[in-house]
This record gives structure tokens, C-alpha cells and sequence, in this order.
């Protein structure tokens, strides 16, 4: 279950962009999932809720946006959301495509709690 390993890294990542903003706190983590990166997300949501704790992310929400496989066709030019698991352009039935989103997992933001004294 390689999910853990990602959260734990997640959790690195957040901490270190957390000190170096000098946050108490990270409230917001949202995360976009491509279909075909190899992370499920329930394991993954699992894996967060697990290891959150007693780390600067403990109260923060999370949030995961699946990406389906988006892909631009070689022949026709046109880019499409793949609906099914045919790996053909909707728009010609081409094979000849190329995939360019949806195999990848990105940290997309990060909202963070930061000191803010009154003078």
C-alpha cells in the first residue's frame, strides 16, 4: 500500500511549507488524483486520517479531485475526456493518442493558520 508513503510525504511537505511560512496551523490540503496514477483515493483518505495526527495537519480538511484521463489525438488534433476504459479518440476512433492529464497526483494548494498578534 504505497498510499501511506505518499501521505507521509504530503504531511512532509505540508509541515515544511508550514514552518517556513511561520503557520501555526495547516487548515486546507487539496490534491488533484489522476485516474491513471496507481493512487486510490479511499486508501489515500485512510492514510490521511491515520497520520495526521499530533502533526500540523491534524484538524485540516482534505480535498481530492479526481482526474479523469484527458488525451489529444494524433489524427484529428482534438483533445477529450476519455468516459470509458477505450483508449480511442471519441471524436475519430483513433488509436493514435496521447495521454496528457490524468496520471498524476499534484498537491494543488494549501491553506495555512498563521500567527496574527494584535499590537
Amino acid at each position: 500500500m504505497h498510499e501511506y508513503s505518499i501521505v507521509d510525504s504530503l504531511l512532509q511537505l505540508a509541515e515544511e511549507n508550514a514552518k517556513k511560512h511561520n503557520a501555526k496551523f495547516v487548515t486546507k490540503l487539496e490534491i488533484k488524483i489522476g485516474i491513471l496514477s496507481g493512487v486510490e483515493p479511499d486508501l489515500l483518505k485512510t492514510a490521511f486520517e491515520t497520520f495526521k495526527e499530533g502533526t500540523m495537519c491534524e484538524n485540516a480538511e482534505f480535498i481530492m479531485h479526481i482526474q479523469p484521463v484527458v488525451v489529444e489525438c494524433k489524427d484529428c488534433g482534438k483533445t477529450s475526456e476519455l468516459k470509458k476504459d477505450e483508449y480511442l479518440c471519441p471524436h475519430c476512433n483513433s488509436p493514435h493518442i496521447k495521454i496528457i492529464d490524468g496520471e498524476d497526483m499534484y498537491l494543488m494548494s494549501m491553506e495555512l493558520e498563521t500567527d496574527e498578534e494584535d499590537s
